[in-house]
């Protein structure tokens, strides 16, 4: 199987290992992976902050990128929940719309590809210690990815997972939201990092790496030593 990595920006430039675990996860798992150049940001914050027309350009770019690939696999629920949205965004663009569909179609995020596609529930990964998962608001609402996380998880060796109270919460990032509403979003990462320190779990997991940053961010200026770690990092490690 043939798969495409879509890298991300926040990962391309911030957590470059997030992409490297992804790639070694599929490869064992018996994918082909390659990197298309030309992708680019998928135009997510340009969009959500009225910039329609400048978005689509980057848009346009991203299919050009993967149209000739079998799947593109990220690890970013909220990236691939935006190149889902390419399908309507596109729908009433005759140039474009039969492109966008293509790549919304065969566009996953990491956890749902291995779960829904490879049908891969147990990847061979052990780790030890106590983890509490965060449910990132785009990849659970928009991408309806709520399952797969918690399944693979599960079946990791030596991984104690402890529920997060009010998991569903939002953690105040948003992407722009943050920026455009800074003395809200303080409080709600507040509050998410008060429940993550009620667990007293030792790591804190997700799949977003912009929404770790950010309830990261706050742990450590609460003097918290939690790690917050991506999903990949705990499904490519082995003891």
């Amino acid at each position: 199987m043939k798969v495409s990595l879509f890298i991300t920006c926040l990962c391309d430039t911030m957590t470059p290992r997030v992409g490297r675990n992804t790639v070694e996860i599929l490869e064992r798992l018996g994918c082909e992976v390659d990197f298309p150049e030309l992708q680019t940001c998928c135009g997510q914050p340009a969009y959500n902050s009225g910039y329609f027309k400048q978005s689509k350009e980057a848009m346009k770019q991203m299919m050009r990128a993967f149209e000739h690939s079998e799947y593109v696999v990220g690890p970013s629920g909220s990236c691939v929940a935006m190149l889902r949205e390419y399908a309507h965004i596109f729908k009433d663009d005759p140039e474009w719309a039969e492109q966008a569909e293509a790549l919304a179609k065969k566009s996953y995020e990491l956890t749902q590809f291995l779960v829904e596609v490879l049908k891969v529930t147990d990847v061979g990964s052990t780790f030890k210690g106590k983890v509490t998962y965060h449910p990132s608001c785009h990849m659970t609402r928009l991408l309806g990815v709520k399952d797969a996380p918690r399944i693979l998880l599960d079946h990791v060796e030596g991984l104690e997972l402890v529920p997060l109270p009010l998991a569903s919460d939002c953690c105040g990032f948003g992407g722009t939201f943050a920026v455009k509403s800074p003395i809200i979003s303080e409080q709600m990462v507040q509050e998410k990092a008060r429940h993550v320190i009620e667990t007293e779990a030792e790591y804190l997991v997700g799949g977003d790496m912009g929404c770790l940053m950010n309830i990261g961010g706050r742990l450590r200026r609460m003097g918290e030593r939690v790690r917050v770690i991506h999903i990949s990092e705990i499904l490519n490690h082995c003891d």
